[in-house]
C-alpha cells in the first residue's frame, strides 16, 4: 500500500492554489464564504483526512484485484480525483498502487475554462452593445427621425399636430441608403408642395377668370330688363351669347388642364414615329391654313425619328402650336414646319410670318389664362394651351419656348418678322 506525505499534500494544495482567475476566484471565493459558516474543518486538516479516508476505502477494494476512480470533495470544497490499481502476481494482489489529484486542481482547470468563456460572453456582449449603438445612432435614429417627420402630415387633423410646413431631415449628404431615402423623401414633399401651390393658384386663376364673363353676363342681363328698343336688345343677347361660349370654352379648358397631371401618369408611353405624326397634322391642319390664303411650308427628314411617350398628348401640343400660328397669320402670310435630330434629342420647330410676340409677354406667354390678342379675338381662348402644351412637354422629358424672328440676332430692338415657337424632345 503506498501512503501520502502530508508536505507533499500541502505543496500540492498550494501549486493548485497559484493558478488564478478573476471572474471564477471571485464567484468562488464568495461561495466559499457563505460555505463557510457550516465547515468545521479548514486548512491541512481539510485535505489530509477526507483523502486518507478515501484512500484506504480504496485500497481495500482494490485488493481484491480490481482497479477503481473516484472523484469526491474535500471539506474545503475542492475537488479530488482518486485511482488506485492493483499489483498482481501470479494473480495475486501483492500490492497497490495509488495516486490523487491535488486539491483544487481539477477545479483551477474548470474555472479557468469557464474564465476564457465568460471571457468571449462578456466580449460578445461589449460588442454587441457597441453595434447596438452604432447602428441606433446611424440606422434607427435617422429611419425614427424620417418616420416622424412623414407622419406629421397623416396627424394634420389631431390635437398633437404642429403648424407649418413638413420639415424632412437632410441626410442627403449621407451615401447610403438612408441617404437615398431622405433625398426621395424631401423630394417627395417638395413635389406635393409645389403641387399643392399650382393648385392654390390655379384655383384663384379660375375664380379670376370665371369671375370676369359672370361681371359682362350679370350686367347685359340686368340692362337687358331696362332697354326697350330691339337693336339694343338684339347686341344685349349677342353679348350673352358670347360670354355663355366664353364660359363653356373656359370650364371645358379648365376641367381639360385640371385632368392633366393624371392623365399623364395614368396612361401607357408606346415608340412611334414622330415624324409620321407630324405629317398627318400637316396634312390636316395644312388644308385649314390654305383655306385662308396661308403658306403651309413643311420639312422634316426623310428618316423616321421614333421616341417613346404619348402620341395624342405630343399631336395635342403640335396641333395647339400650328391653330395658334393660323390664327395670328394673315392672307400671304407663311407657316413653317420643320424638325431636325441633334445627338439625343430632336428639334421640331413652328415659324409663322405674322405680327410676332410683344417683349413683355415673352416671359409670360406659357402662363396659364394668359393671352397676347387682338381686341377682335376677345374671349375666343382661355389662355390654357400654351400652358397646357409646356406641361405635357415636360412631362415627356423635353422644353419648349417661344421667340420672335428677327432680320439680326444682334439687333433686338428691331421688327420681329415672326413668331418661333421650339420644342425639343429627347430621343
Amino acid at each position: 500500500m503506498t501512503g501520502i506525505n502530508r508536505p507533499d499534500a500541502l505543496n500540492v494544495l498550494n501549486e493548485g492554489s497559484k493558478s488564478r482567475t478573476l471572474i471564477s476566484d471571485g464567484l468562488s471565493s464568495l461561495w466559499a464564504t457563505l460555505g463557510g459558516v457550516f465547515q468545521s474543518q479548514t486548512g491541512e486538516e481539510a485535505y489530509i483526512k477526507p483523502l486518507q479516508e478515501q484512500l484506504q476505502t480504496l485500497v481495500q477494494h482494490s485488493l481484491t484485484g480490481t482497479a477503481k476512480i473516484e472523484v469526491v470533495g474535500d471539506t474545503s470544497g475542492g475537488t479530488v480525483l482518486s485511482a488506485v490499481a492493483p499489483i498482481l502476481s501470479n494473480g495475486t494482489a501483492i500490492g497497490v498502487v495509488a495516486l490523487a489529484s491535488p486539491s483544487g486542481e481539477i477545479d483551477a482547470l474548470v474555472r479557468g475554462e469557464r474564465e476564457r468563456v465568460l471571457q468571449i460572453f462578456i466580449i460578445a456582449l461589449l460588442v454587441s452593445i457597441g453595434l447596438s449603438l452604432v447602428l441606433a445612432s446611424t440606422i434607427a435614429n435617422p429611419l425614427a427621425d424620417l418616420a416622424e417627420a412623414a407622419e406629421l402630415g397623416r396627424e394634420r387633423d389631431s390635437r398633437k399636430a404642429q403648424s407649418g410646413r413638413i420639415r424632412i431631415p437632410d441626410l442627403s449628404a449621407r451615401p447610403d441608403e438612408i441617404g437615398r431615402l431622405s433625398r426621395a423623401l424631401r423630394g417627395m414633399v417638395k413635389a406635393l408642395y409645389s403641387r399643392i401651390d399650382s393648385n392654390e393658384q390655379f384655383a384663384a386663376d379660375v375664380a379670376h377668370e370665371i369671375k370676369n364673363p359672370l361681371a359682362s353676363l350679370q350686367s347685359a342681363v340686368g340692362t337687358l330688363r331696362m332697354v326697350k328698343r330691339d337693336e339694343q336688345r338684339e347686341k344685349l343677347m349677342e353679348v350673352i351669347e358670347h360670354d355663355v361660349r366664353r364660359l363653356d370654352r373656359l370650364v371645358s379648358d379648365i376641367s381639360n388642364a385640371s385632368r392633366l397631371d393624371a392623365e399623364l401618369v395614368k396612361e401607357e408611353e408606346d415608340e412611334f414615329d414622330l415624324l409620321q405624326m407630324l405629317n398627318n397634322i400637316n396634312q390636316y391642319l395644312g388644308e385649314d391654313a390654305r383655306a385662308k390664303k396661308i403658306d403651309y411650308i413643311t420639312d422634316l427628314p426623310q428618316r423616321p425619328v421614333m421616341i417613346q411617350g404619348l402620341e395624342a398628348r405630343l399631336a395635342q401640343v403640335f396641333v395647339n402650336l400650328i391653330t395658334n400660328a393660323i390664327s395670328f397669320c394673315e392672307e400671304g402670310d407663311a407657316i413653317r414646319v420643320w424638325a431636325r435630330r441633334r445627338d439625343n434629342r430632336v428639334l421640331i420647330v413652328v415659324e409663322d410670318t405674322g405680327p410676332g410676340i410683344p417683349e413683355q409677354a415673352l416671359a409670360k406667354i406659357f402662363k396659364r389664362f394668359y393671352s397676347q390678342r387682338p381686341e377682335e379675338h376677345f374671349g375666343n381662348n382661355s389662355g390654357l394651351g400654351l400652358a397646357i402644351s409646356k406641361q405635357i412637354v415636360e412631362a415627356h422629358g423635353g422644353v419648349v419656348w417661344a421667340e420672335n424672328i428677327r432680320p439680326t440676332e444682334a439687333d433686338v430692338t428691331s421688327e420681329p418678322l415672326g413668331a418661333r415657337f421650339v420644342v425639343g424632345l429627347p430621343v
